[in-house]
């Protein structure tokens, strides 16, 4: 019985931008429990080299390359998933972007694509798989939100502007759509160890000491803490949780409190 709770097969994913990093981290987890994996990026290497990844765990991953930003091409993806794998059960909007820019130097182009590509397509995604969820009285979709999401942080205007509209977005998405048996929650992780991070956690370095420090964990996350929690928000164990996000972060947000000098944490 309890394993059935976290039993996804026959369950259609689409994880964007899950050709890589906790996307991919997602997608190996879900695709392990049983559940069909399609993945978007715009980049054709890395839609190719990602099978490879994914098989190692003994996942075939569905790839097509399509912008999450254009809802014409979002539309003609989601269109060929459904005819090609089936319509989409499970929705993880994880593609996301980041600029570390000052405010007083960020071009308002780049604080507009942050917002398009980390919030409005969420939106667009998310419109275009509902109805059928709708239809089926029976769907899930999962925000990538984030500790930003919460609190704001020294040149990352435009990141923690999208997450904390993410946030309230999957709070608006429940609001309309949990009466058609619709789960819509948000997964915040904290500081995952990522080939992006790899650089900032080596022994010394200024930022992986505050991490060190301040997670009560005691150590960075790993990518599939954040499967983990996927697996969690995408099963049947979910089915009354609405409207929440899950931070993941090793109860580094309980511990959260100004110390002077510590800027960029």
């Amino acid at each position: 019985m309890i394993q059935e709770l976290f039993d996804l097969s026959g369950k259609v994913v689409l994880i964007t931008g899950g050709t890589h990093g906790i996307g991919m981290a997602i997608g190996k987890v879900l695709g392990q429990a049983g559940a069909k994996v399609c993945v978007n990026d715009i980049s054709e290497e890395k839609l190719e080299s990602c099978k490879a990844e994914y098989a190692e765990v003994g996942v075939e991953v569905y790839t097509l390359k399509f912008d999450v930003t254009s809802e014409e091409e979002v539309d003609k993806g989601i269109s060929k998933i459904e005819a090609e794998v089936g319509s989409v059960d499970i929705l993880v909007n994880n593609a996301g972007i980041i600029k570390r820019v000052p405010i007083l130097d960020m071009q308002v182009s780049d604080y507009k694509l942050v917002l398009d590509i980390d919030l409005v397509a969420p939106l667009i995604v998310s419109k275009r798989v509902a109805p059928k969820m709708i239809e089926k009285r029976s769907g899930k979709i999962i925000n990538m939100c984030s500790m930003m999401s919460v609190y704001g942080r020294n040149s990352v205007s435009a990141y923690a502007s999208a997450k904390g509209g993410l946030k309230l977005l999957t709070a608006n998405m429940t609001c309309e759509w949990a009466k058609y048996n619709i789960q819509i929650n948000g997964i915040g992780p904290g500081y995952i160890a990522t080939s992006q991070t790899a650089p900032i956690r080596e022994g010394g370095h200024p930022f992986n000491d505050l991490v060190m420090t301040r997670t009560p964990a005691g150590r960075w996350g790993e990518p599939e803490d954040i499967g983990n929690a996927a697996l969690f928000l995408a099963s049947k164990a979910s089915d009354f949780v609405n409207g929440h996000v899950l931070y993941v972060d090793g109860g580094i947000l309980a511990n959260f409190g100004y110390v002077k000098g510590e800027n960029d944490l």
